[in-house]
């Protein structure tokens, strides 16, 4: 009896070990940076977020919004309340949230933003080709 309870035992020690060490948390599974051993610094990790618009992006928008009759003034680059005025009016005629924040569907809509996936077109009907190629004397 005591010889199968020591290989019980063995036995579940050699498993763990043998097994990989898992976590039920999920930031455990984040990898953390590590400084490397020439320079003593972590690891540049590229973040990816949204950025403010430039001042040409902003200039661009209020074009847009002149172009369509909702901004009275000149495009100057600057996002002021006359624009987000302007595009809280824009984006209510369109139907969308009128918040006044440049959004993804208020630039497709204002026609500055990829056009919106459409249906691929049905390709050309090809040449019909006889069954049998013609026979050469």
């Amino acid at each position: 009896m005591r010889l199968g309870v020591l290989i019980f035992f063995v036995t579940v020690l050699a498993a763990s070990v043998a097994l990989p060490q898992t976590s039920a948390h999920p930031a455990a599974k984040r990898k953390k940076a590590v400084a490397t051993k020439k320079t003593g610094r972590k690891p540049v990790v590229a973040a990816y977020r949204q950025m403010a618009p430039t001042p040409d992006r902003y200039r661009e928008i209020q074009q847009a919004l002149v172009d369509k009759g909702y901004l009275k003034t000149e495009p100057n680059g600057v996002w002021d309340s006359q624009s987000s005025d302007a595009l809280k009016q824009f984006q209510t005629d369109q139907k969308l949230s009128p918040t006044g924040k440049i959004s993804s569907a208020s630039l497709i809509n204002l026609g500055l933003g990829p056009k919106p996936a459409t249906a691929p077109a049905a390709p050309a009907a090809l040449p019909a080709t006889p069954a049998d190629p013609p026979a050469t004397p």
